[in-house]
């Protein structure tokens, strides 16, 4: 299984999603895609992507959302889906060759310095999957000189923390038992770099993007996609939570889950655990 060294400006996030992230996300990739997917569809509206078209997918992960991007470009299109887990990549290409989608490809590639051939594609979409990299300018400027003259741009991103009950609701209840995580600053990689619309507008321009749109998205999301222990089981395994309990005792994670389940139970709905999300869904285009 090809891996990218862990070396060069983002080696942190490589090793990361190869080694703790990335075989997390492949063992809960059905919940994940049940969640997720509504997010990516936005987004793909948003760009209208069509039949024939060129679309590079960033941070694809375990392929979900590559897959419907080659639906909707059909055969005479194509969709290159990178991402720096080797190991997620290896499900998207199970995935697609399950379903046929010869269209579709990946590749174990850093979005910030892959060698992309110019002008390439007509489109760049990416789903929570552009807010890691070390140096967001430089790799948008490399993005942007993938992009054909008046090619599109389209990601989704999360806003902060505190925008975010579905990540804040089973953290405050960990935090009954375990210290608080250190925060990291406010435009450090990670999921909420990007909450700063300000910020990344200022980015975008000076990668060279223009018509650069924000659209607030305030939805509710399934926490797991089953019931409240479930729920809870899923919070401790990503966001927040599961940072704050890394190194708690069985005893600790008891308490924990415990509490969590409880918080959670206040949000279940007939579909399911349901809390708040709050979240950009940016748009641009290539100068």
């Amino acid at each position: 299984m090809e891996r990218l060294a862990s070396a060069g400006p983002n080696a942190e996030q490589i090793t990361y999603w190869n080694e703790q992230g990335g075989p997390k996300w492949v063992t809960l990739q059905e919940t994940l895609d049940q969640q997720l997917a509504p997010f990516g569809h936005i987004v793909m509206d948003r760009l209208a992507i069509g039949a024939g078209e060129r679309v590079l997918d960033v941070g694809c992960g375990c392929g979900e959302t590559s897959l419907e991007l080659g639906r909707r470009v059909g055969p005479t299109g194509t969709v290159l889906g990178v991402d720096i887990s080797s190991v997620m990549l290896e499900r998207a290409r199970e995935r697609a060759a399950r379903e046929g989608l010869a269209n579709v490809e990946f590749a174990v590639a850093d979005a910030q310095t892959h060698p992309f051939t110019a002008a390439s594609f007509d489109a760049i979409f990416s789903r929570f999957g552009v807010m890691f990299f070390s140096d967001p300018r430089a790799a948008f400027a490399n993005l942007a000189s993938a992009l054909r003259p008046g090619g599109r741009l389209g990601f989704h991103c999360w806003k902060t923390l505190a925008d975010n009950p579905w990540m804040t609701v089973p953290l405050f209840a960990a935090l009954q038992h375990v210290p608080a995580p250190t925060p990291s600053a406010p435009d450090a990689p990670g999921p909420f770099a990007f909450a700063d619309a300000d910020r990344v507008r200022g980015i975008l321009e000076r990668a060279g993007f223009s018509e650069i749109g924000f659209e607030t998205r305030n939805e509710t999301m399934s926490v797991g996609t089953g019931d409240v222990d479930e729920a809870a089981d899923f919070a401790l395994q990503m966001g927040p939570a599961s940072i704050a309990i890394r190194e708690a005792t069985p005893e600790t994670i008891a308490k924990v889950r415990a509490s969590v389940r409880e918080a959670l139970t206040a949000h279940r709905t007939s579909t399911g655990v349901r809390l708040a999300t709050a979240t950009w869904v940016v748009t641009a285009r290539k100068l």
